[in-house]
C-alpha cells in the first residue's frame, strides 16, 4: 500500500536535528547564541499553546528564549515600547508577537515596528514585499515549512494546477505566491468565491488555510489531487483540519494529516529563520 502521508512531524525533527548542530557550531566558533523573542498578549488558550510549543523547541535547539506575556489590556504604545527594545536588544536576534492581538491594537503597526532583521515570522511589509518581488526576505513559517515538505516528498509543483483556499496574509497570499515561484498555475480562493468547487475539482495542489473544520470534502476534489490541510480548528475538544481527511483519504494522490503535518514544519521554519537571522550579521 503506497503511503499518502506528508510527515510533517518527521521531516521537522531531521530539519530541529540539523539546526541543533549548527548552533552548537555558532557557540563553539563563534560564542553566539541564537535568541528569540515570542510576544504574547493576552491569555487565549489556543495562542498559549503554541508559545509553549515555540519555547520548548528553542529550548531543545539551544537558542537563548524570551516570552513576554503581557495583559490583554496593554496599550499599543506599550506594546511599540517593549518591540523597540528588543530591536535594541542585542542577544534577541529575531521577535515574533503572537497573533491575533486584542481589537484595541493594530496587528499592522505592530509588524511594522519590528526591525525587518529581526522580523522572523515575515509579517512586515518589508518582508513581504521581497518576497513578492522574489527577493531575499524571511518569508512566513507556514508558507515556507508547506513548500519545503512538498518538495521533501518530490512533489512536482511546476505547471500544475494549484488552488489556494484562503488569502489571509499570514498564509493564503504567501503560499500562493511562492506556488507562483515555483510555476505553478494558482488560483486564490476566499469567502466571496462563486462555486468554489469548479476551482477545486480541476486542481492537481490544494491549499486548505480557512479554520473551517471539515470544510474540504471529497466531493470537491478530483483523483489523485494533493492536499495540504493548513487549518486547524478545535472541534469536540480535538484538533480538527480544513479538510475531511478520512472522507478523501482514498481519493489523493498525498495528503497532510492534522495534528502532524503543517504545525511541526510551521515550528521548524520559525527556528531555520531565526538562524538565518544570525547568519545574516
Amino acid at each position: 500500500m503506497i503511503d499518502k502521508i506528508l510527515d510533517g512531524k518527521k521531516l521537522a525533527k531531521q530539519i530541529r536535528e540539523e539546526i541543533k548542530k549548527k548552533v552548537n557550531d555558532l557557540k563553539y566558533d563563534q560564542d553566539i547564541t541564537p535568541g528569540l523573542a515570542v510576544v504574547m498578549v493576552g491569555d487565549d488558550p489556543a495562542s498559549a499553546s503554541y508559545v509553549n510549543m515555540k519555547e520548548k523547541a528553542c529550548v531543545e535547539a539551544g537558542f537563548y528564549s524570551e516570552v513576554h506575556k503581557l495583559n490583554e489590556n496593554i496599550s499599543q504604545v506599550q506594546l511599540l515600547s517593549l518591540i523597540d527594545d528588543l530591536n535594541n536588544n542585542t542577544k534577541i536576534h529575531g521577535i515574533l508577537v503572537q497573533l491575533p492581538l486584542p481589537k484595541h491594537i493594530d496587528e499592522k503597526i505592530i509588524n511594522e515596528r519590528i526591525d525587518p532583521d529581526k522580523d522572523v515570522d515575515g509579517f512586515s511589509p518589508i518582508n513581504l514585499g521581497k518576497l513578492f518581488l522574489k527577493q531575499p526576505s524571511f518569508i512566513p513559517c507556514t508558507p515556507k515549512g508547506i513548500i519545503k515538505l512538498m518538495k521533501h516528498y518530490d512533489i512536482t509543483i511546476e505547471g500544475k494546477n494549484a488552488v489556494v483556499i484562503g488569502r489571509s496574509d499570514i498564509v493564503g497570499k504567501p503560499v500562493a505566491t511562492l506556488l507562483l515561484h515555483e510555476n505553478a498555475t494558482v488560483t486564490l480562493c476566499h469567502s466571496k468565491t462563486k462555486s468554489l468547487s469548479l476551482y477545486t475539482k480541476k486542481a492537481d495542489i490544494i491549499v486548505a488555510a480557512i479554520g473551517k473544520a471539515n470544510f474540504l470534502t471529497k466531493e470537491m476534489i478530483q483523483e489523485g489531487a494533493i492536499i495540504i490541510d493548513a487549518g486547524t480548528t478545535k472541534l469536540n475538544n480535538k484538533l480538527t483540519g480544513d479538510v475531511d481527511y478520512k472522507a478523501v483519504y482514498e481519493k489523493v494522490e498525498k495528503i497532510t494529516p492534522v495534528p502532524g503535518g503543517v504545525g511541526p514544519m510551521t515550528i521548524a521554519m520559525l527556528l531555520e529563520n531565526t538562524l538565518e537571522a544570525v547568519l545574516k550579521k
